[in-house]
Order: C-alpha cells, then sequence, then structure tokens
C-alpha cells in the first residue's frame, strides 16, 4: 500500500525541480508516470470485475453483488493516479532521463 495522501494537499513546489532544475520536466514527468498508474489500475479492476459479469447482458436480470460493490469502493478510496505518482517522485521512486540533454560523446 502506498503511503500516498488519498486527499489533495499543499506542497512546496521547489521540491519539484530538486532533481531536473526544471519544474516542467518534472510535471511531464510525473504526468506520464500518472498515466501508467491510471492504465494500470483500470486494467486490474477490469480483471477483478470480468468474474462477475454474466453470459446474458439483459437489464431484467441485472442484480447487485456484494463483492463487486466492495471491489468498487475499494479502488474509489485508493489515493488518485496524480497523487500517487507525486508521492514516487518525492520517495525518488521514479527514474527519468532527457535524451535531448545528454550530451553526445566527442570523436
Amino acid at each position: 500500500m502506498s503511503k500516498a495522501s488519498p486527499t489533495t494537499i499543499t506542497r512546496d513546489v521547489r521540491q519539484f525541480d530538486k532533481n531536473s532544475g526544471n519544474i516542467y520536466e518534472t510535471l511531464a514527468v510525473i504526468s506520464k508516470r500518472a498515466n501508467q498508474i491510471s492504465v494500470d489500475l483500470k486494467e486490474e479492476l477490469s480483471t477483478k470485475l470480468e468474474e462477475f459479469q454474466s453470459a446474458t447482458d439483459n437489464l431484467e436480470e441485472m442484480y447487485e453483488n456484494r463483492e463487486q460493490i466492495e471491489i468498487s469502493k475499494q479502488y474509489e478510496r485508493m489515493a488518485k493516479p496524480s497523487l500517487l505518482a507525486i508521492q514516487e517522485f518525492l520517495d525518488d521512486e521514479i527514474y527519468s532521463r532527457n535524451p535531448a540533454k545528454e550530451e553526445e560523446p566527442v570523436l
């Protein structure tokens, strides 16, 4: 489980330019990581909810399934992907590199 806050908190902007020296690059890295986390969570949730899908999709036959509701509530309570990505960045768990900034070897 992550130690990311499930709610939005105020942060010091200067914490975000510690590695790259550029806050915009840092936000781009955090944004890309948040997208990765979002895709992973969506796939995970979809596979868990597939167990509960019936072969027939008839509106009259729809019924509540307590397990399905609990799984959905669990994912709703989780921290948002952007908050998870920010926490990973602050904990130095994200690796990034900018090929444009890397110097070409002199021949």
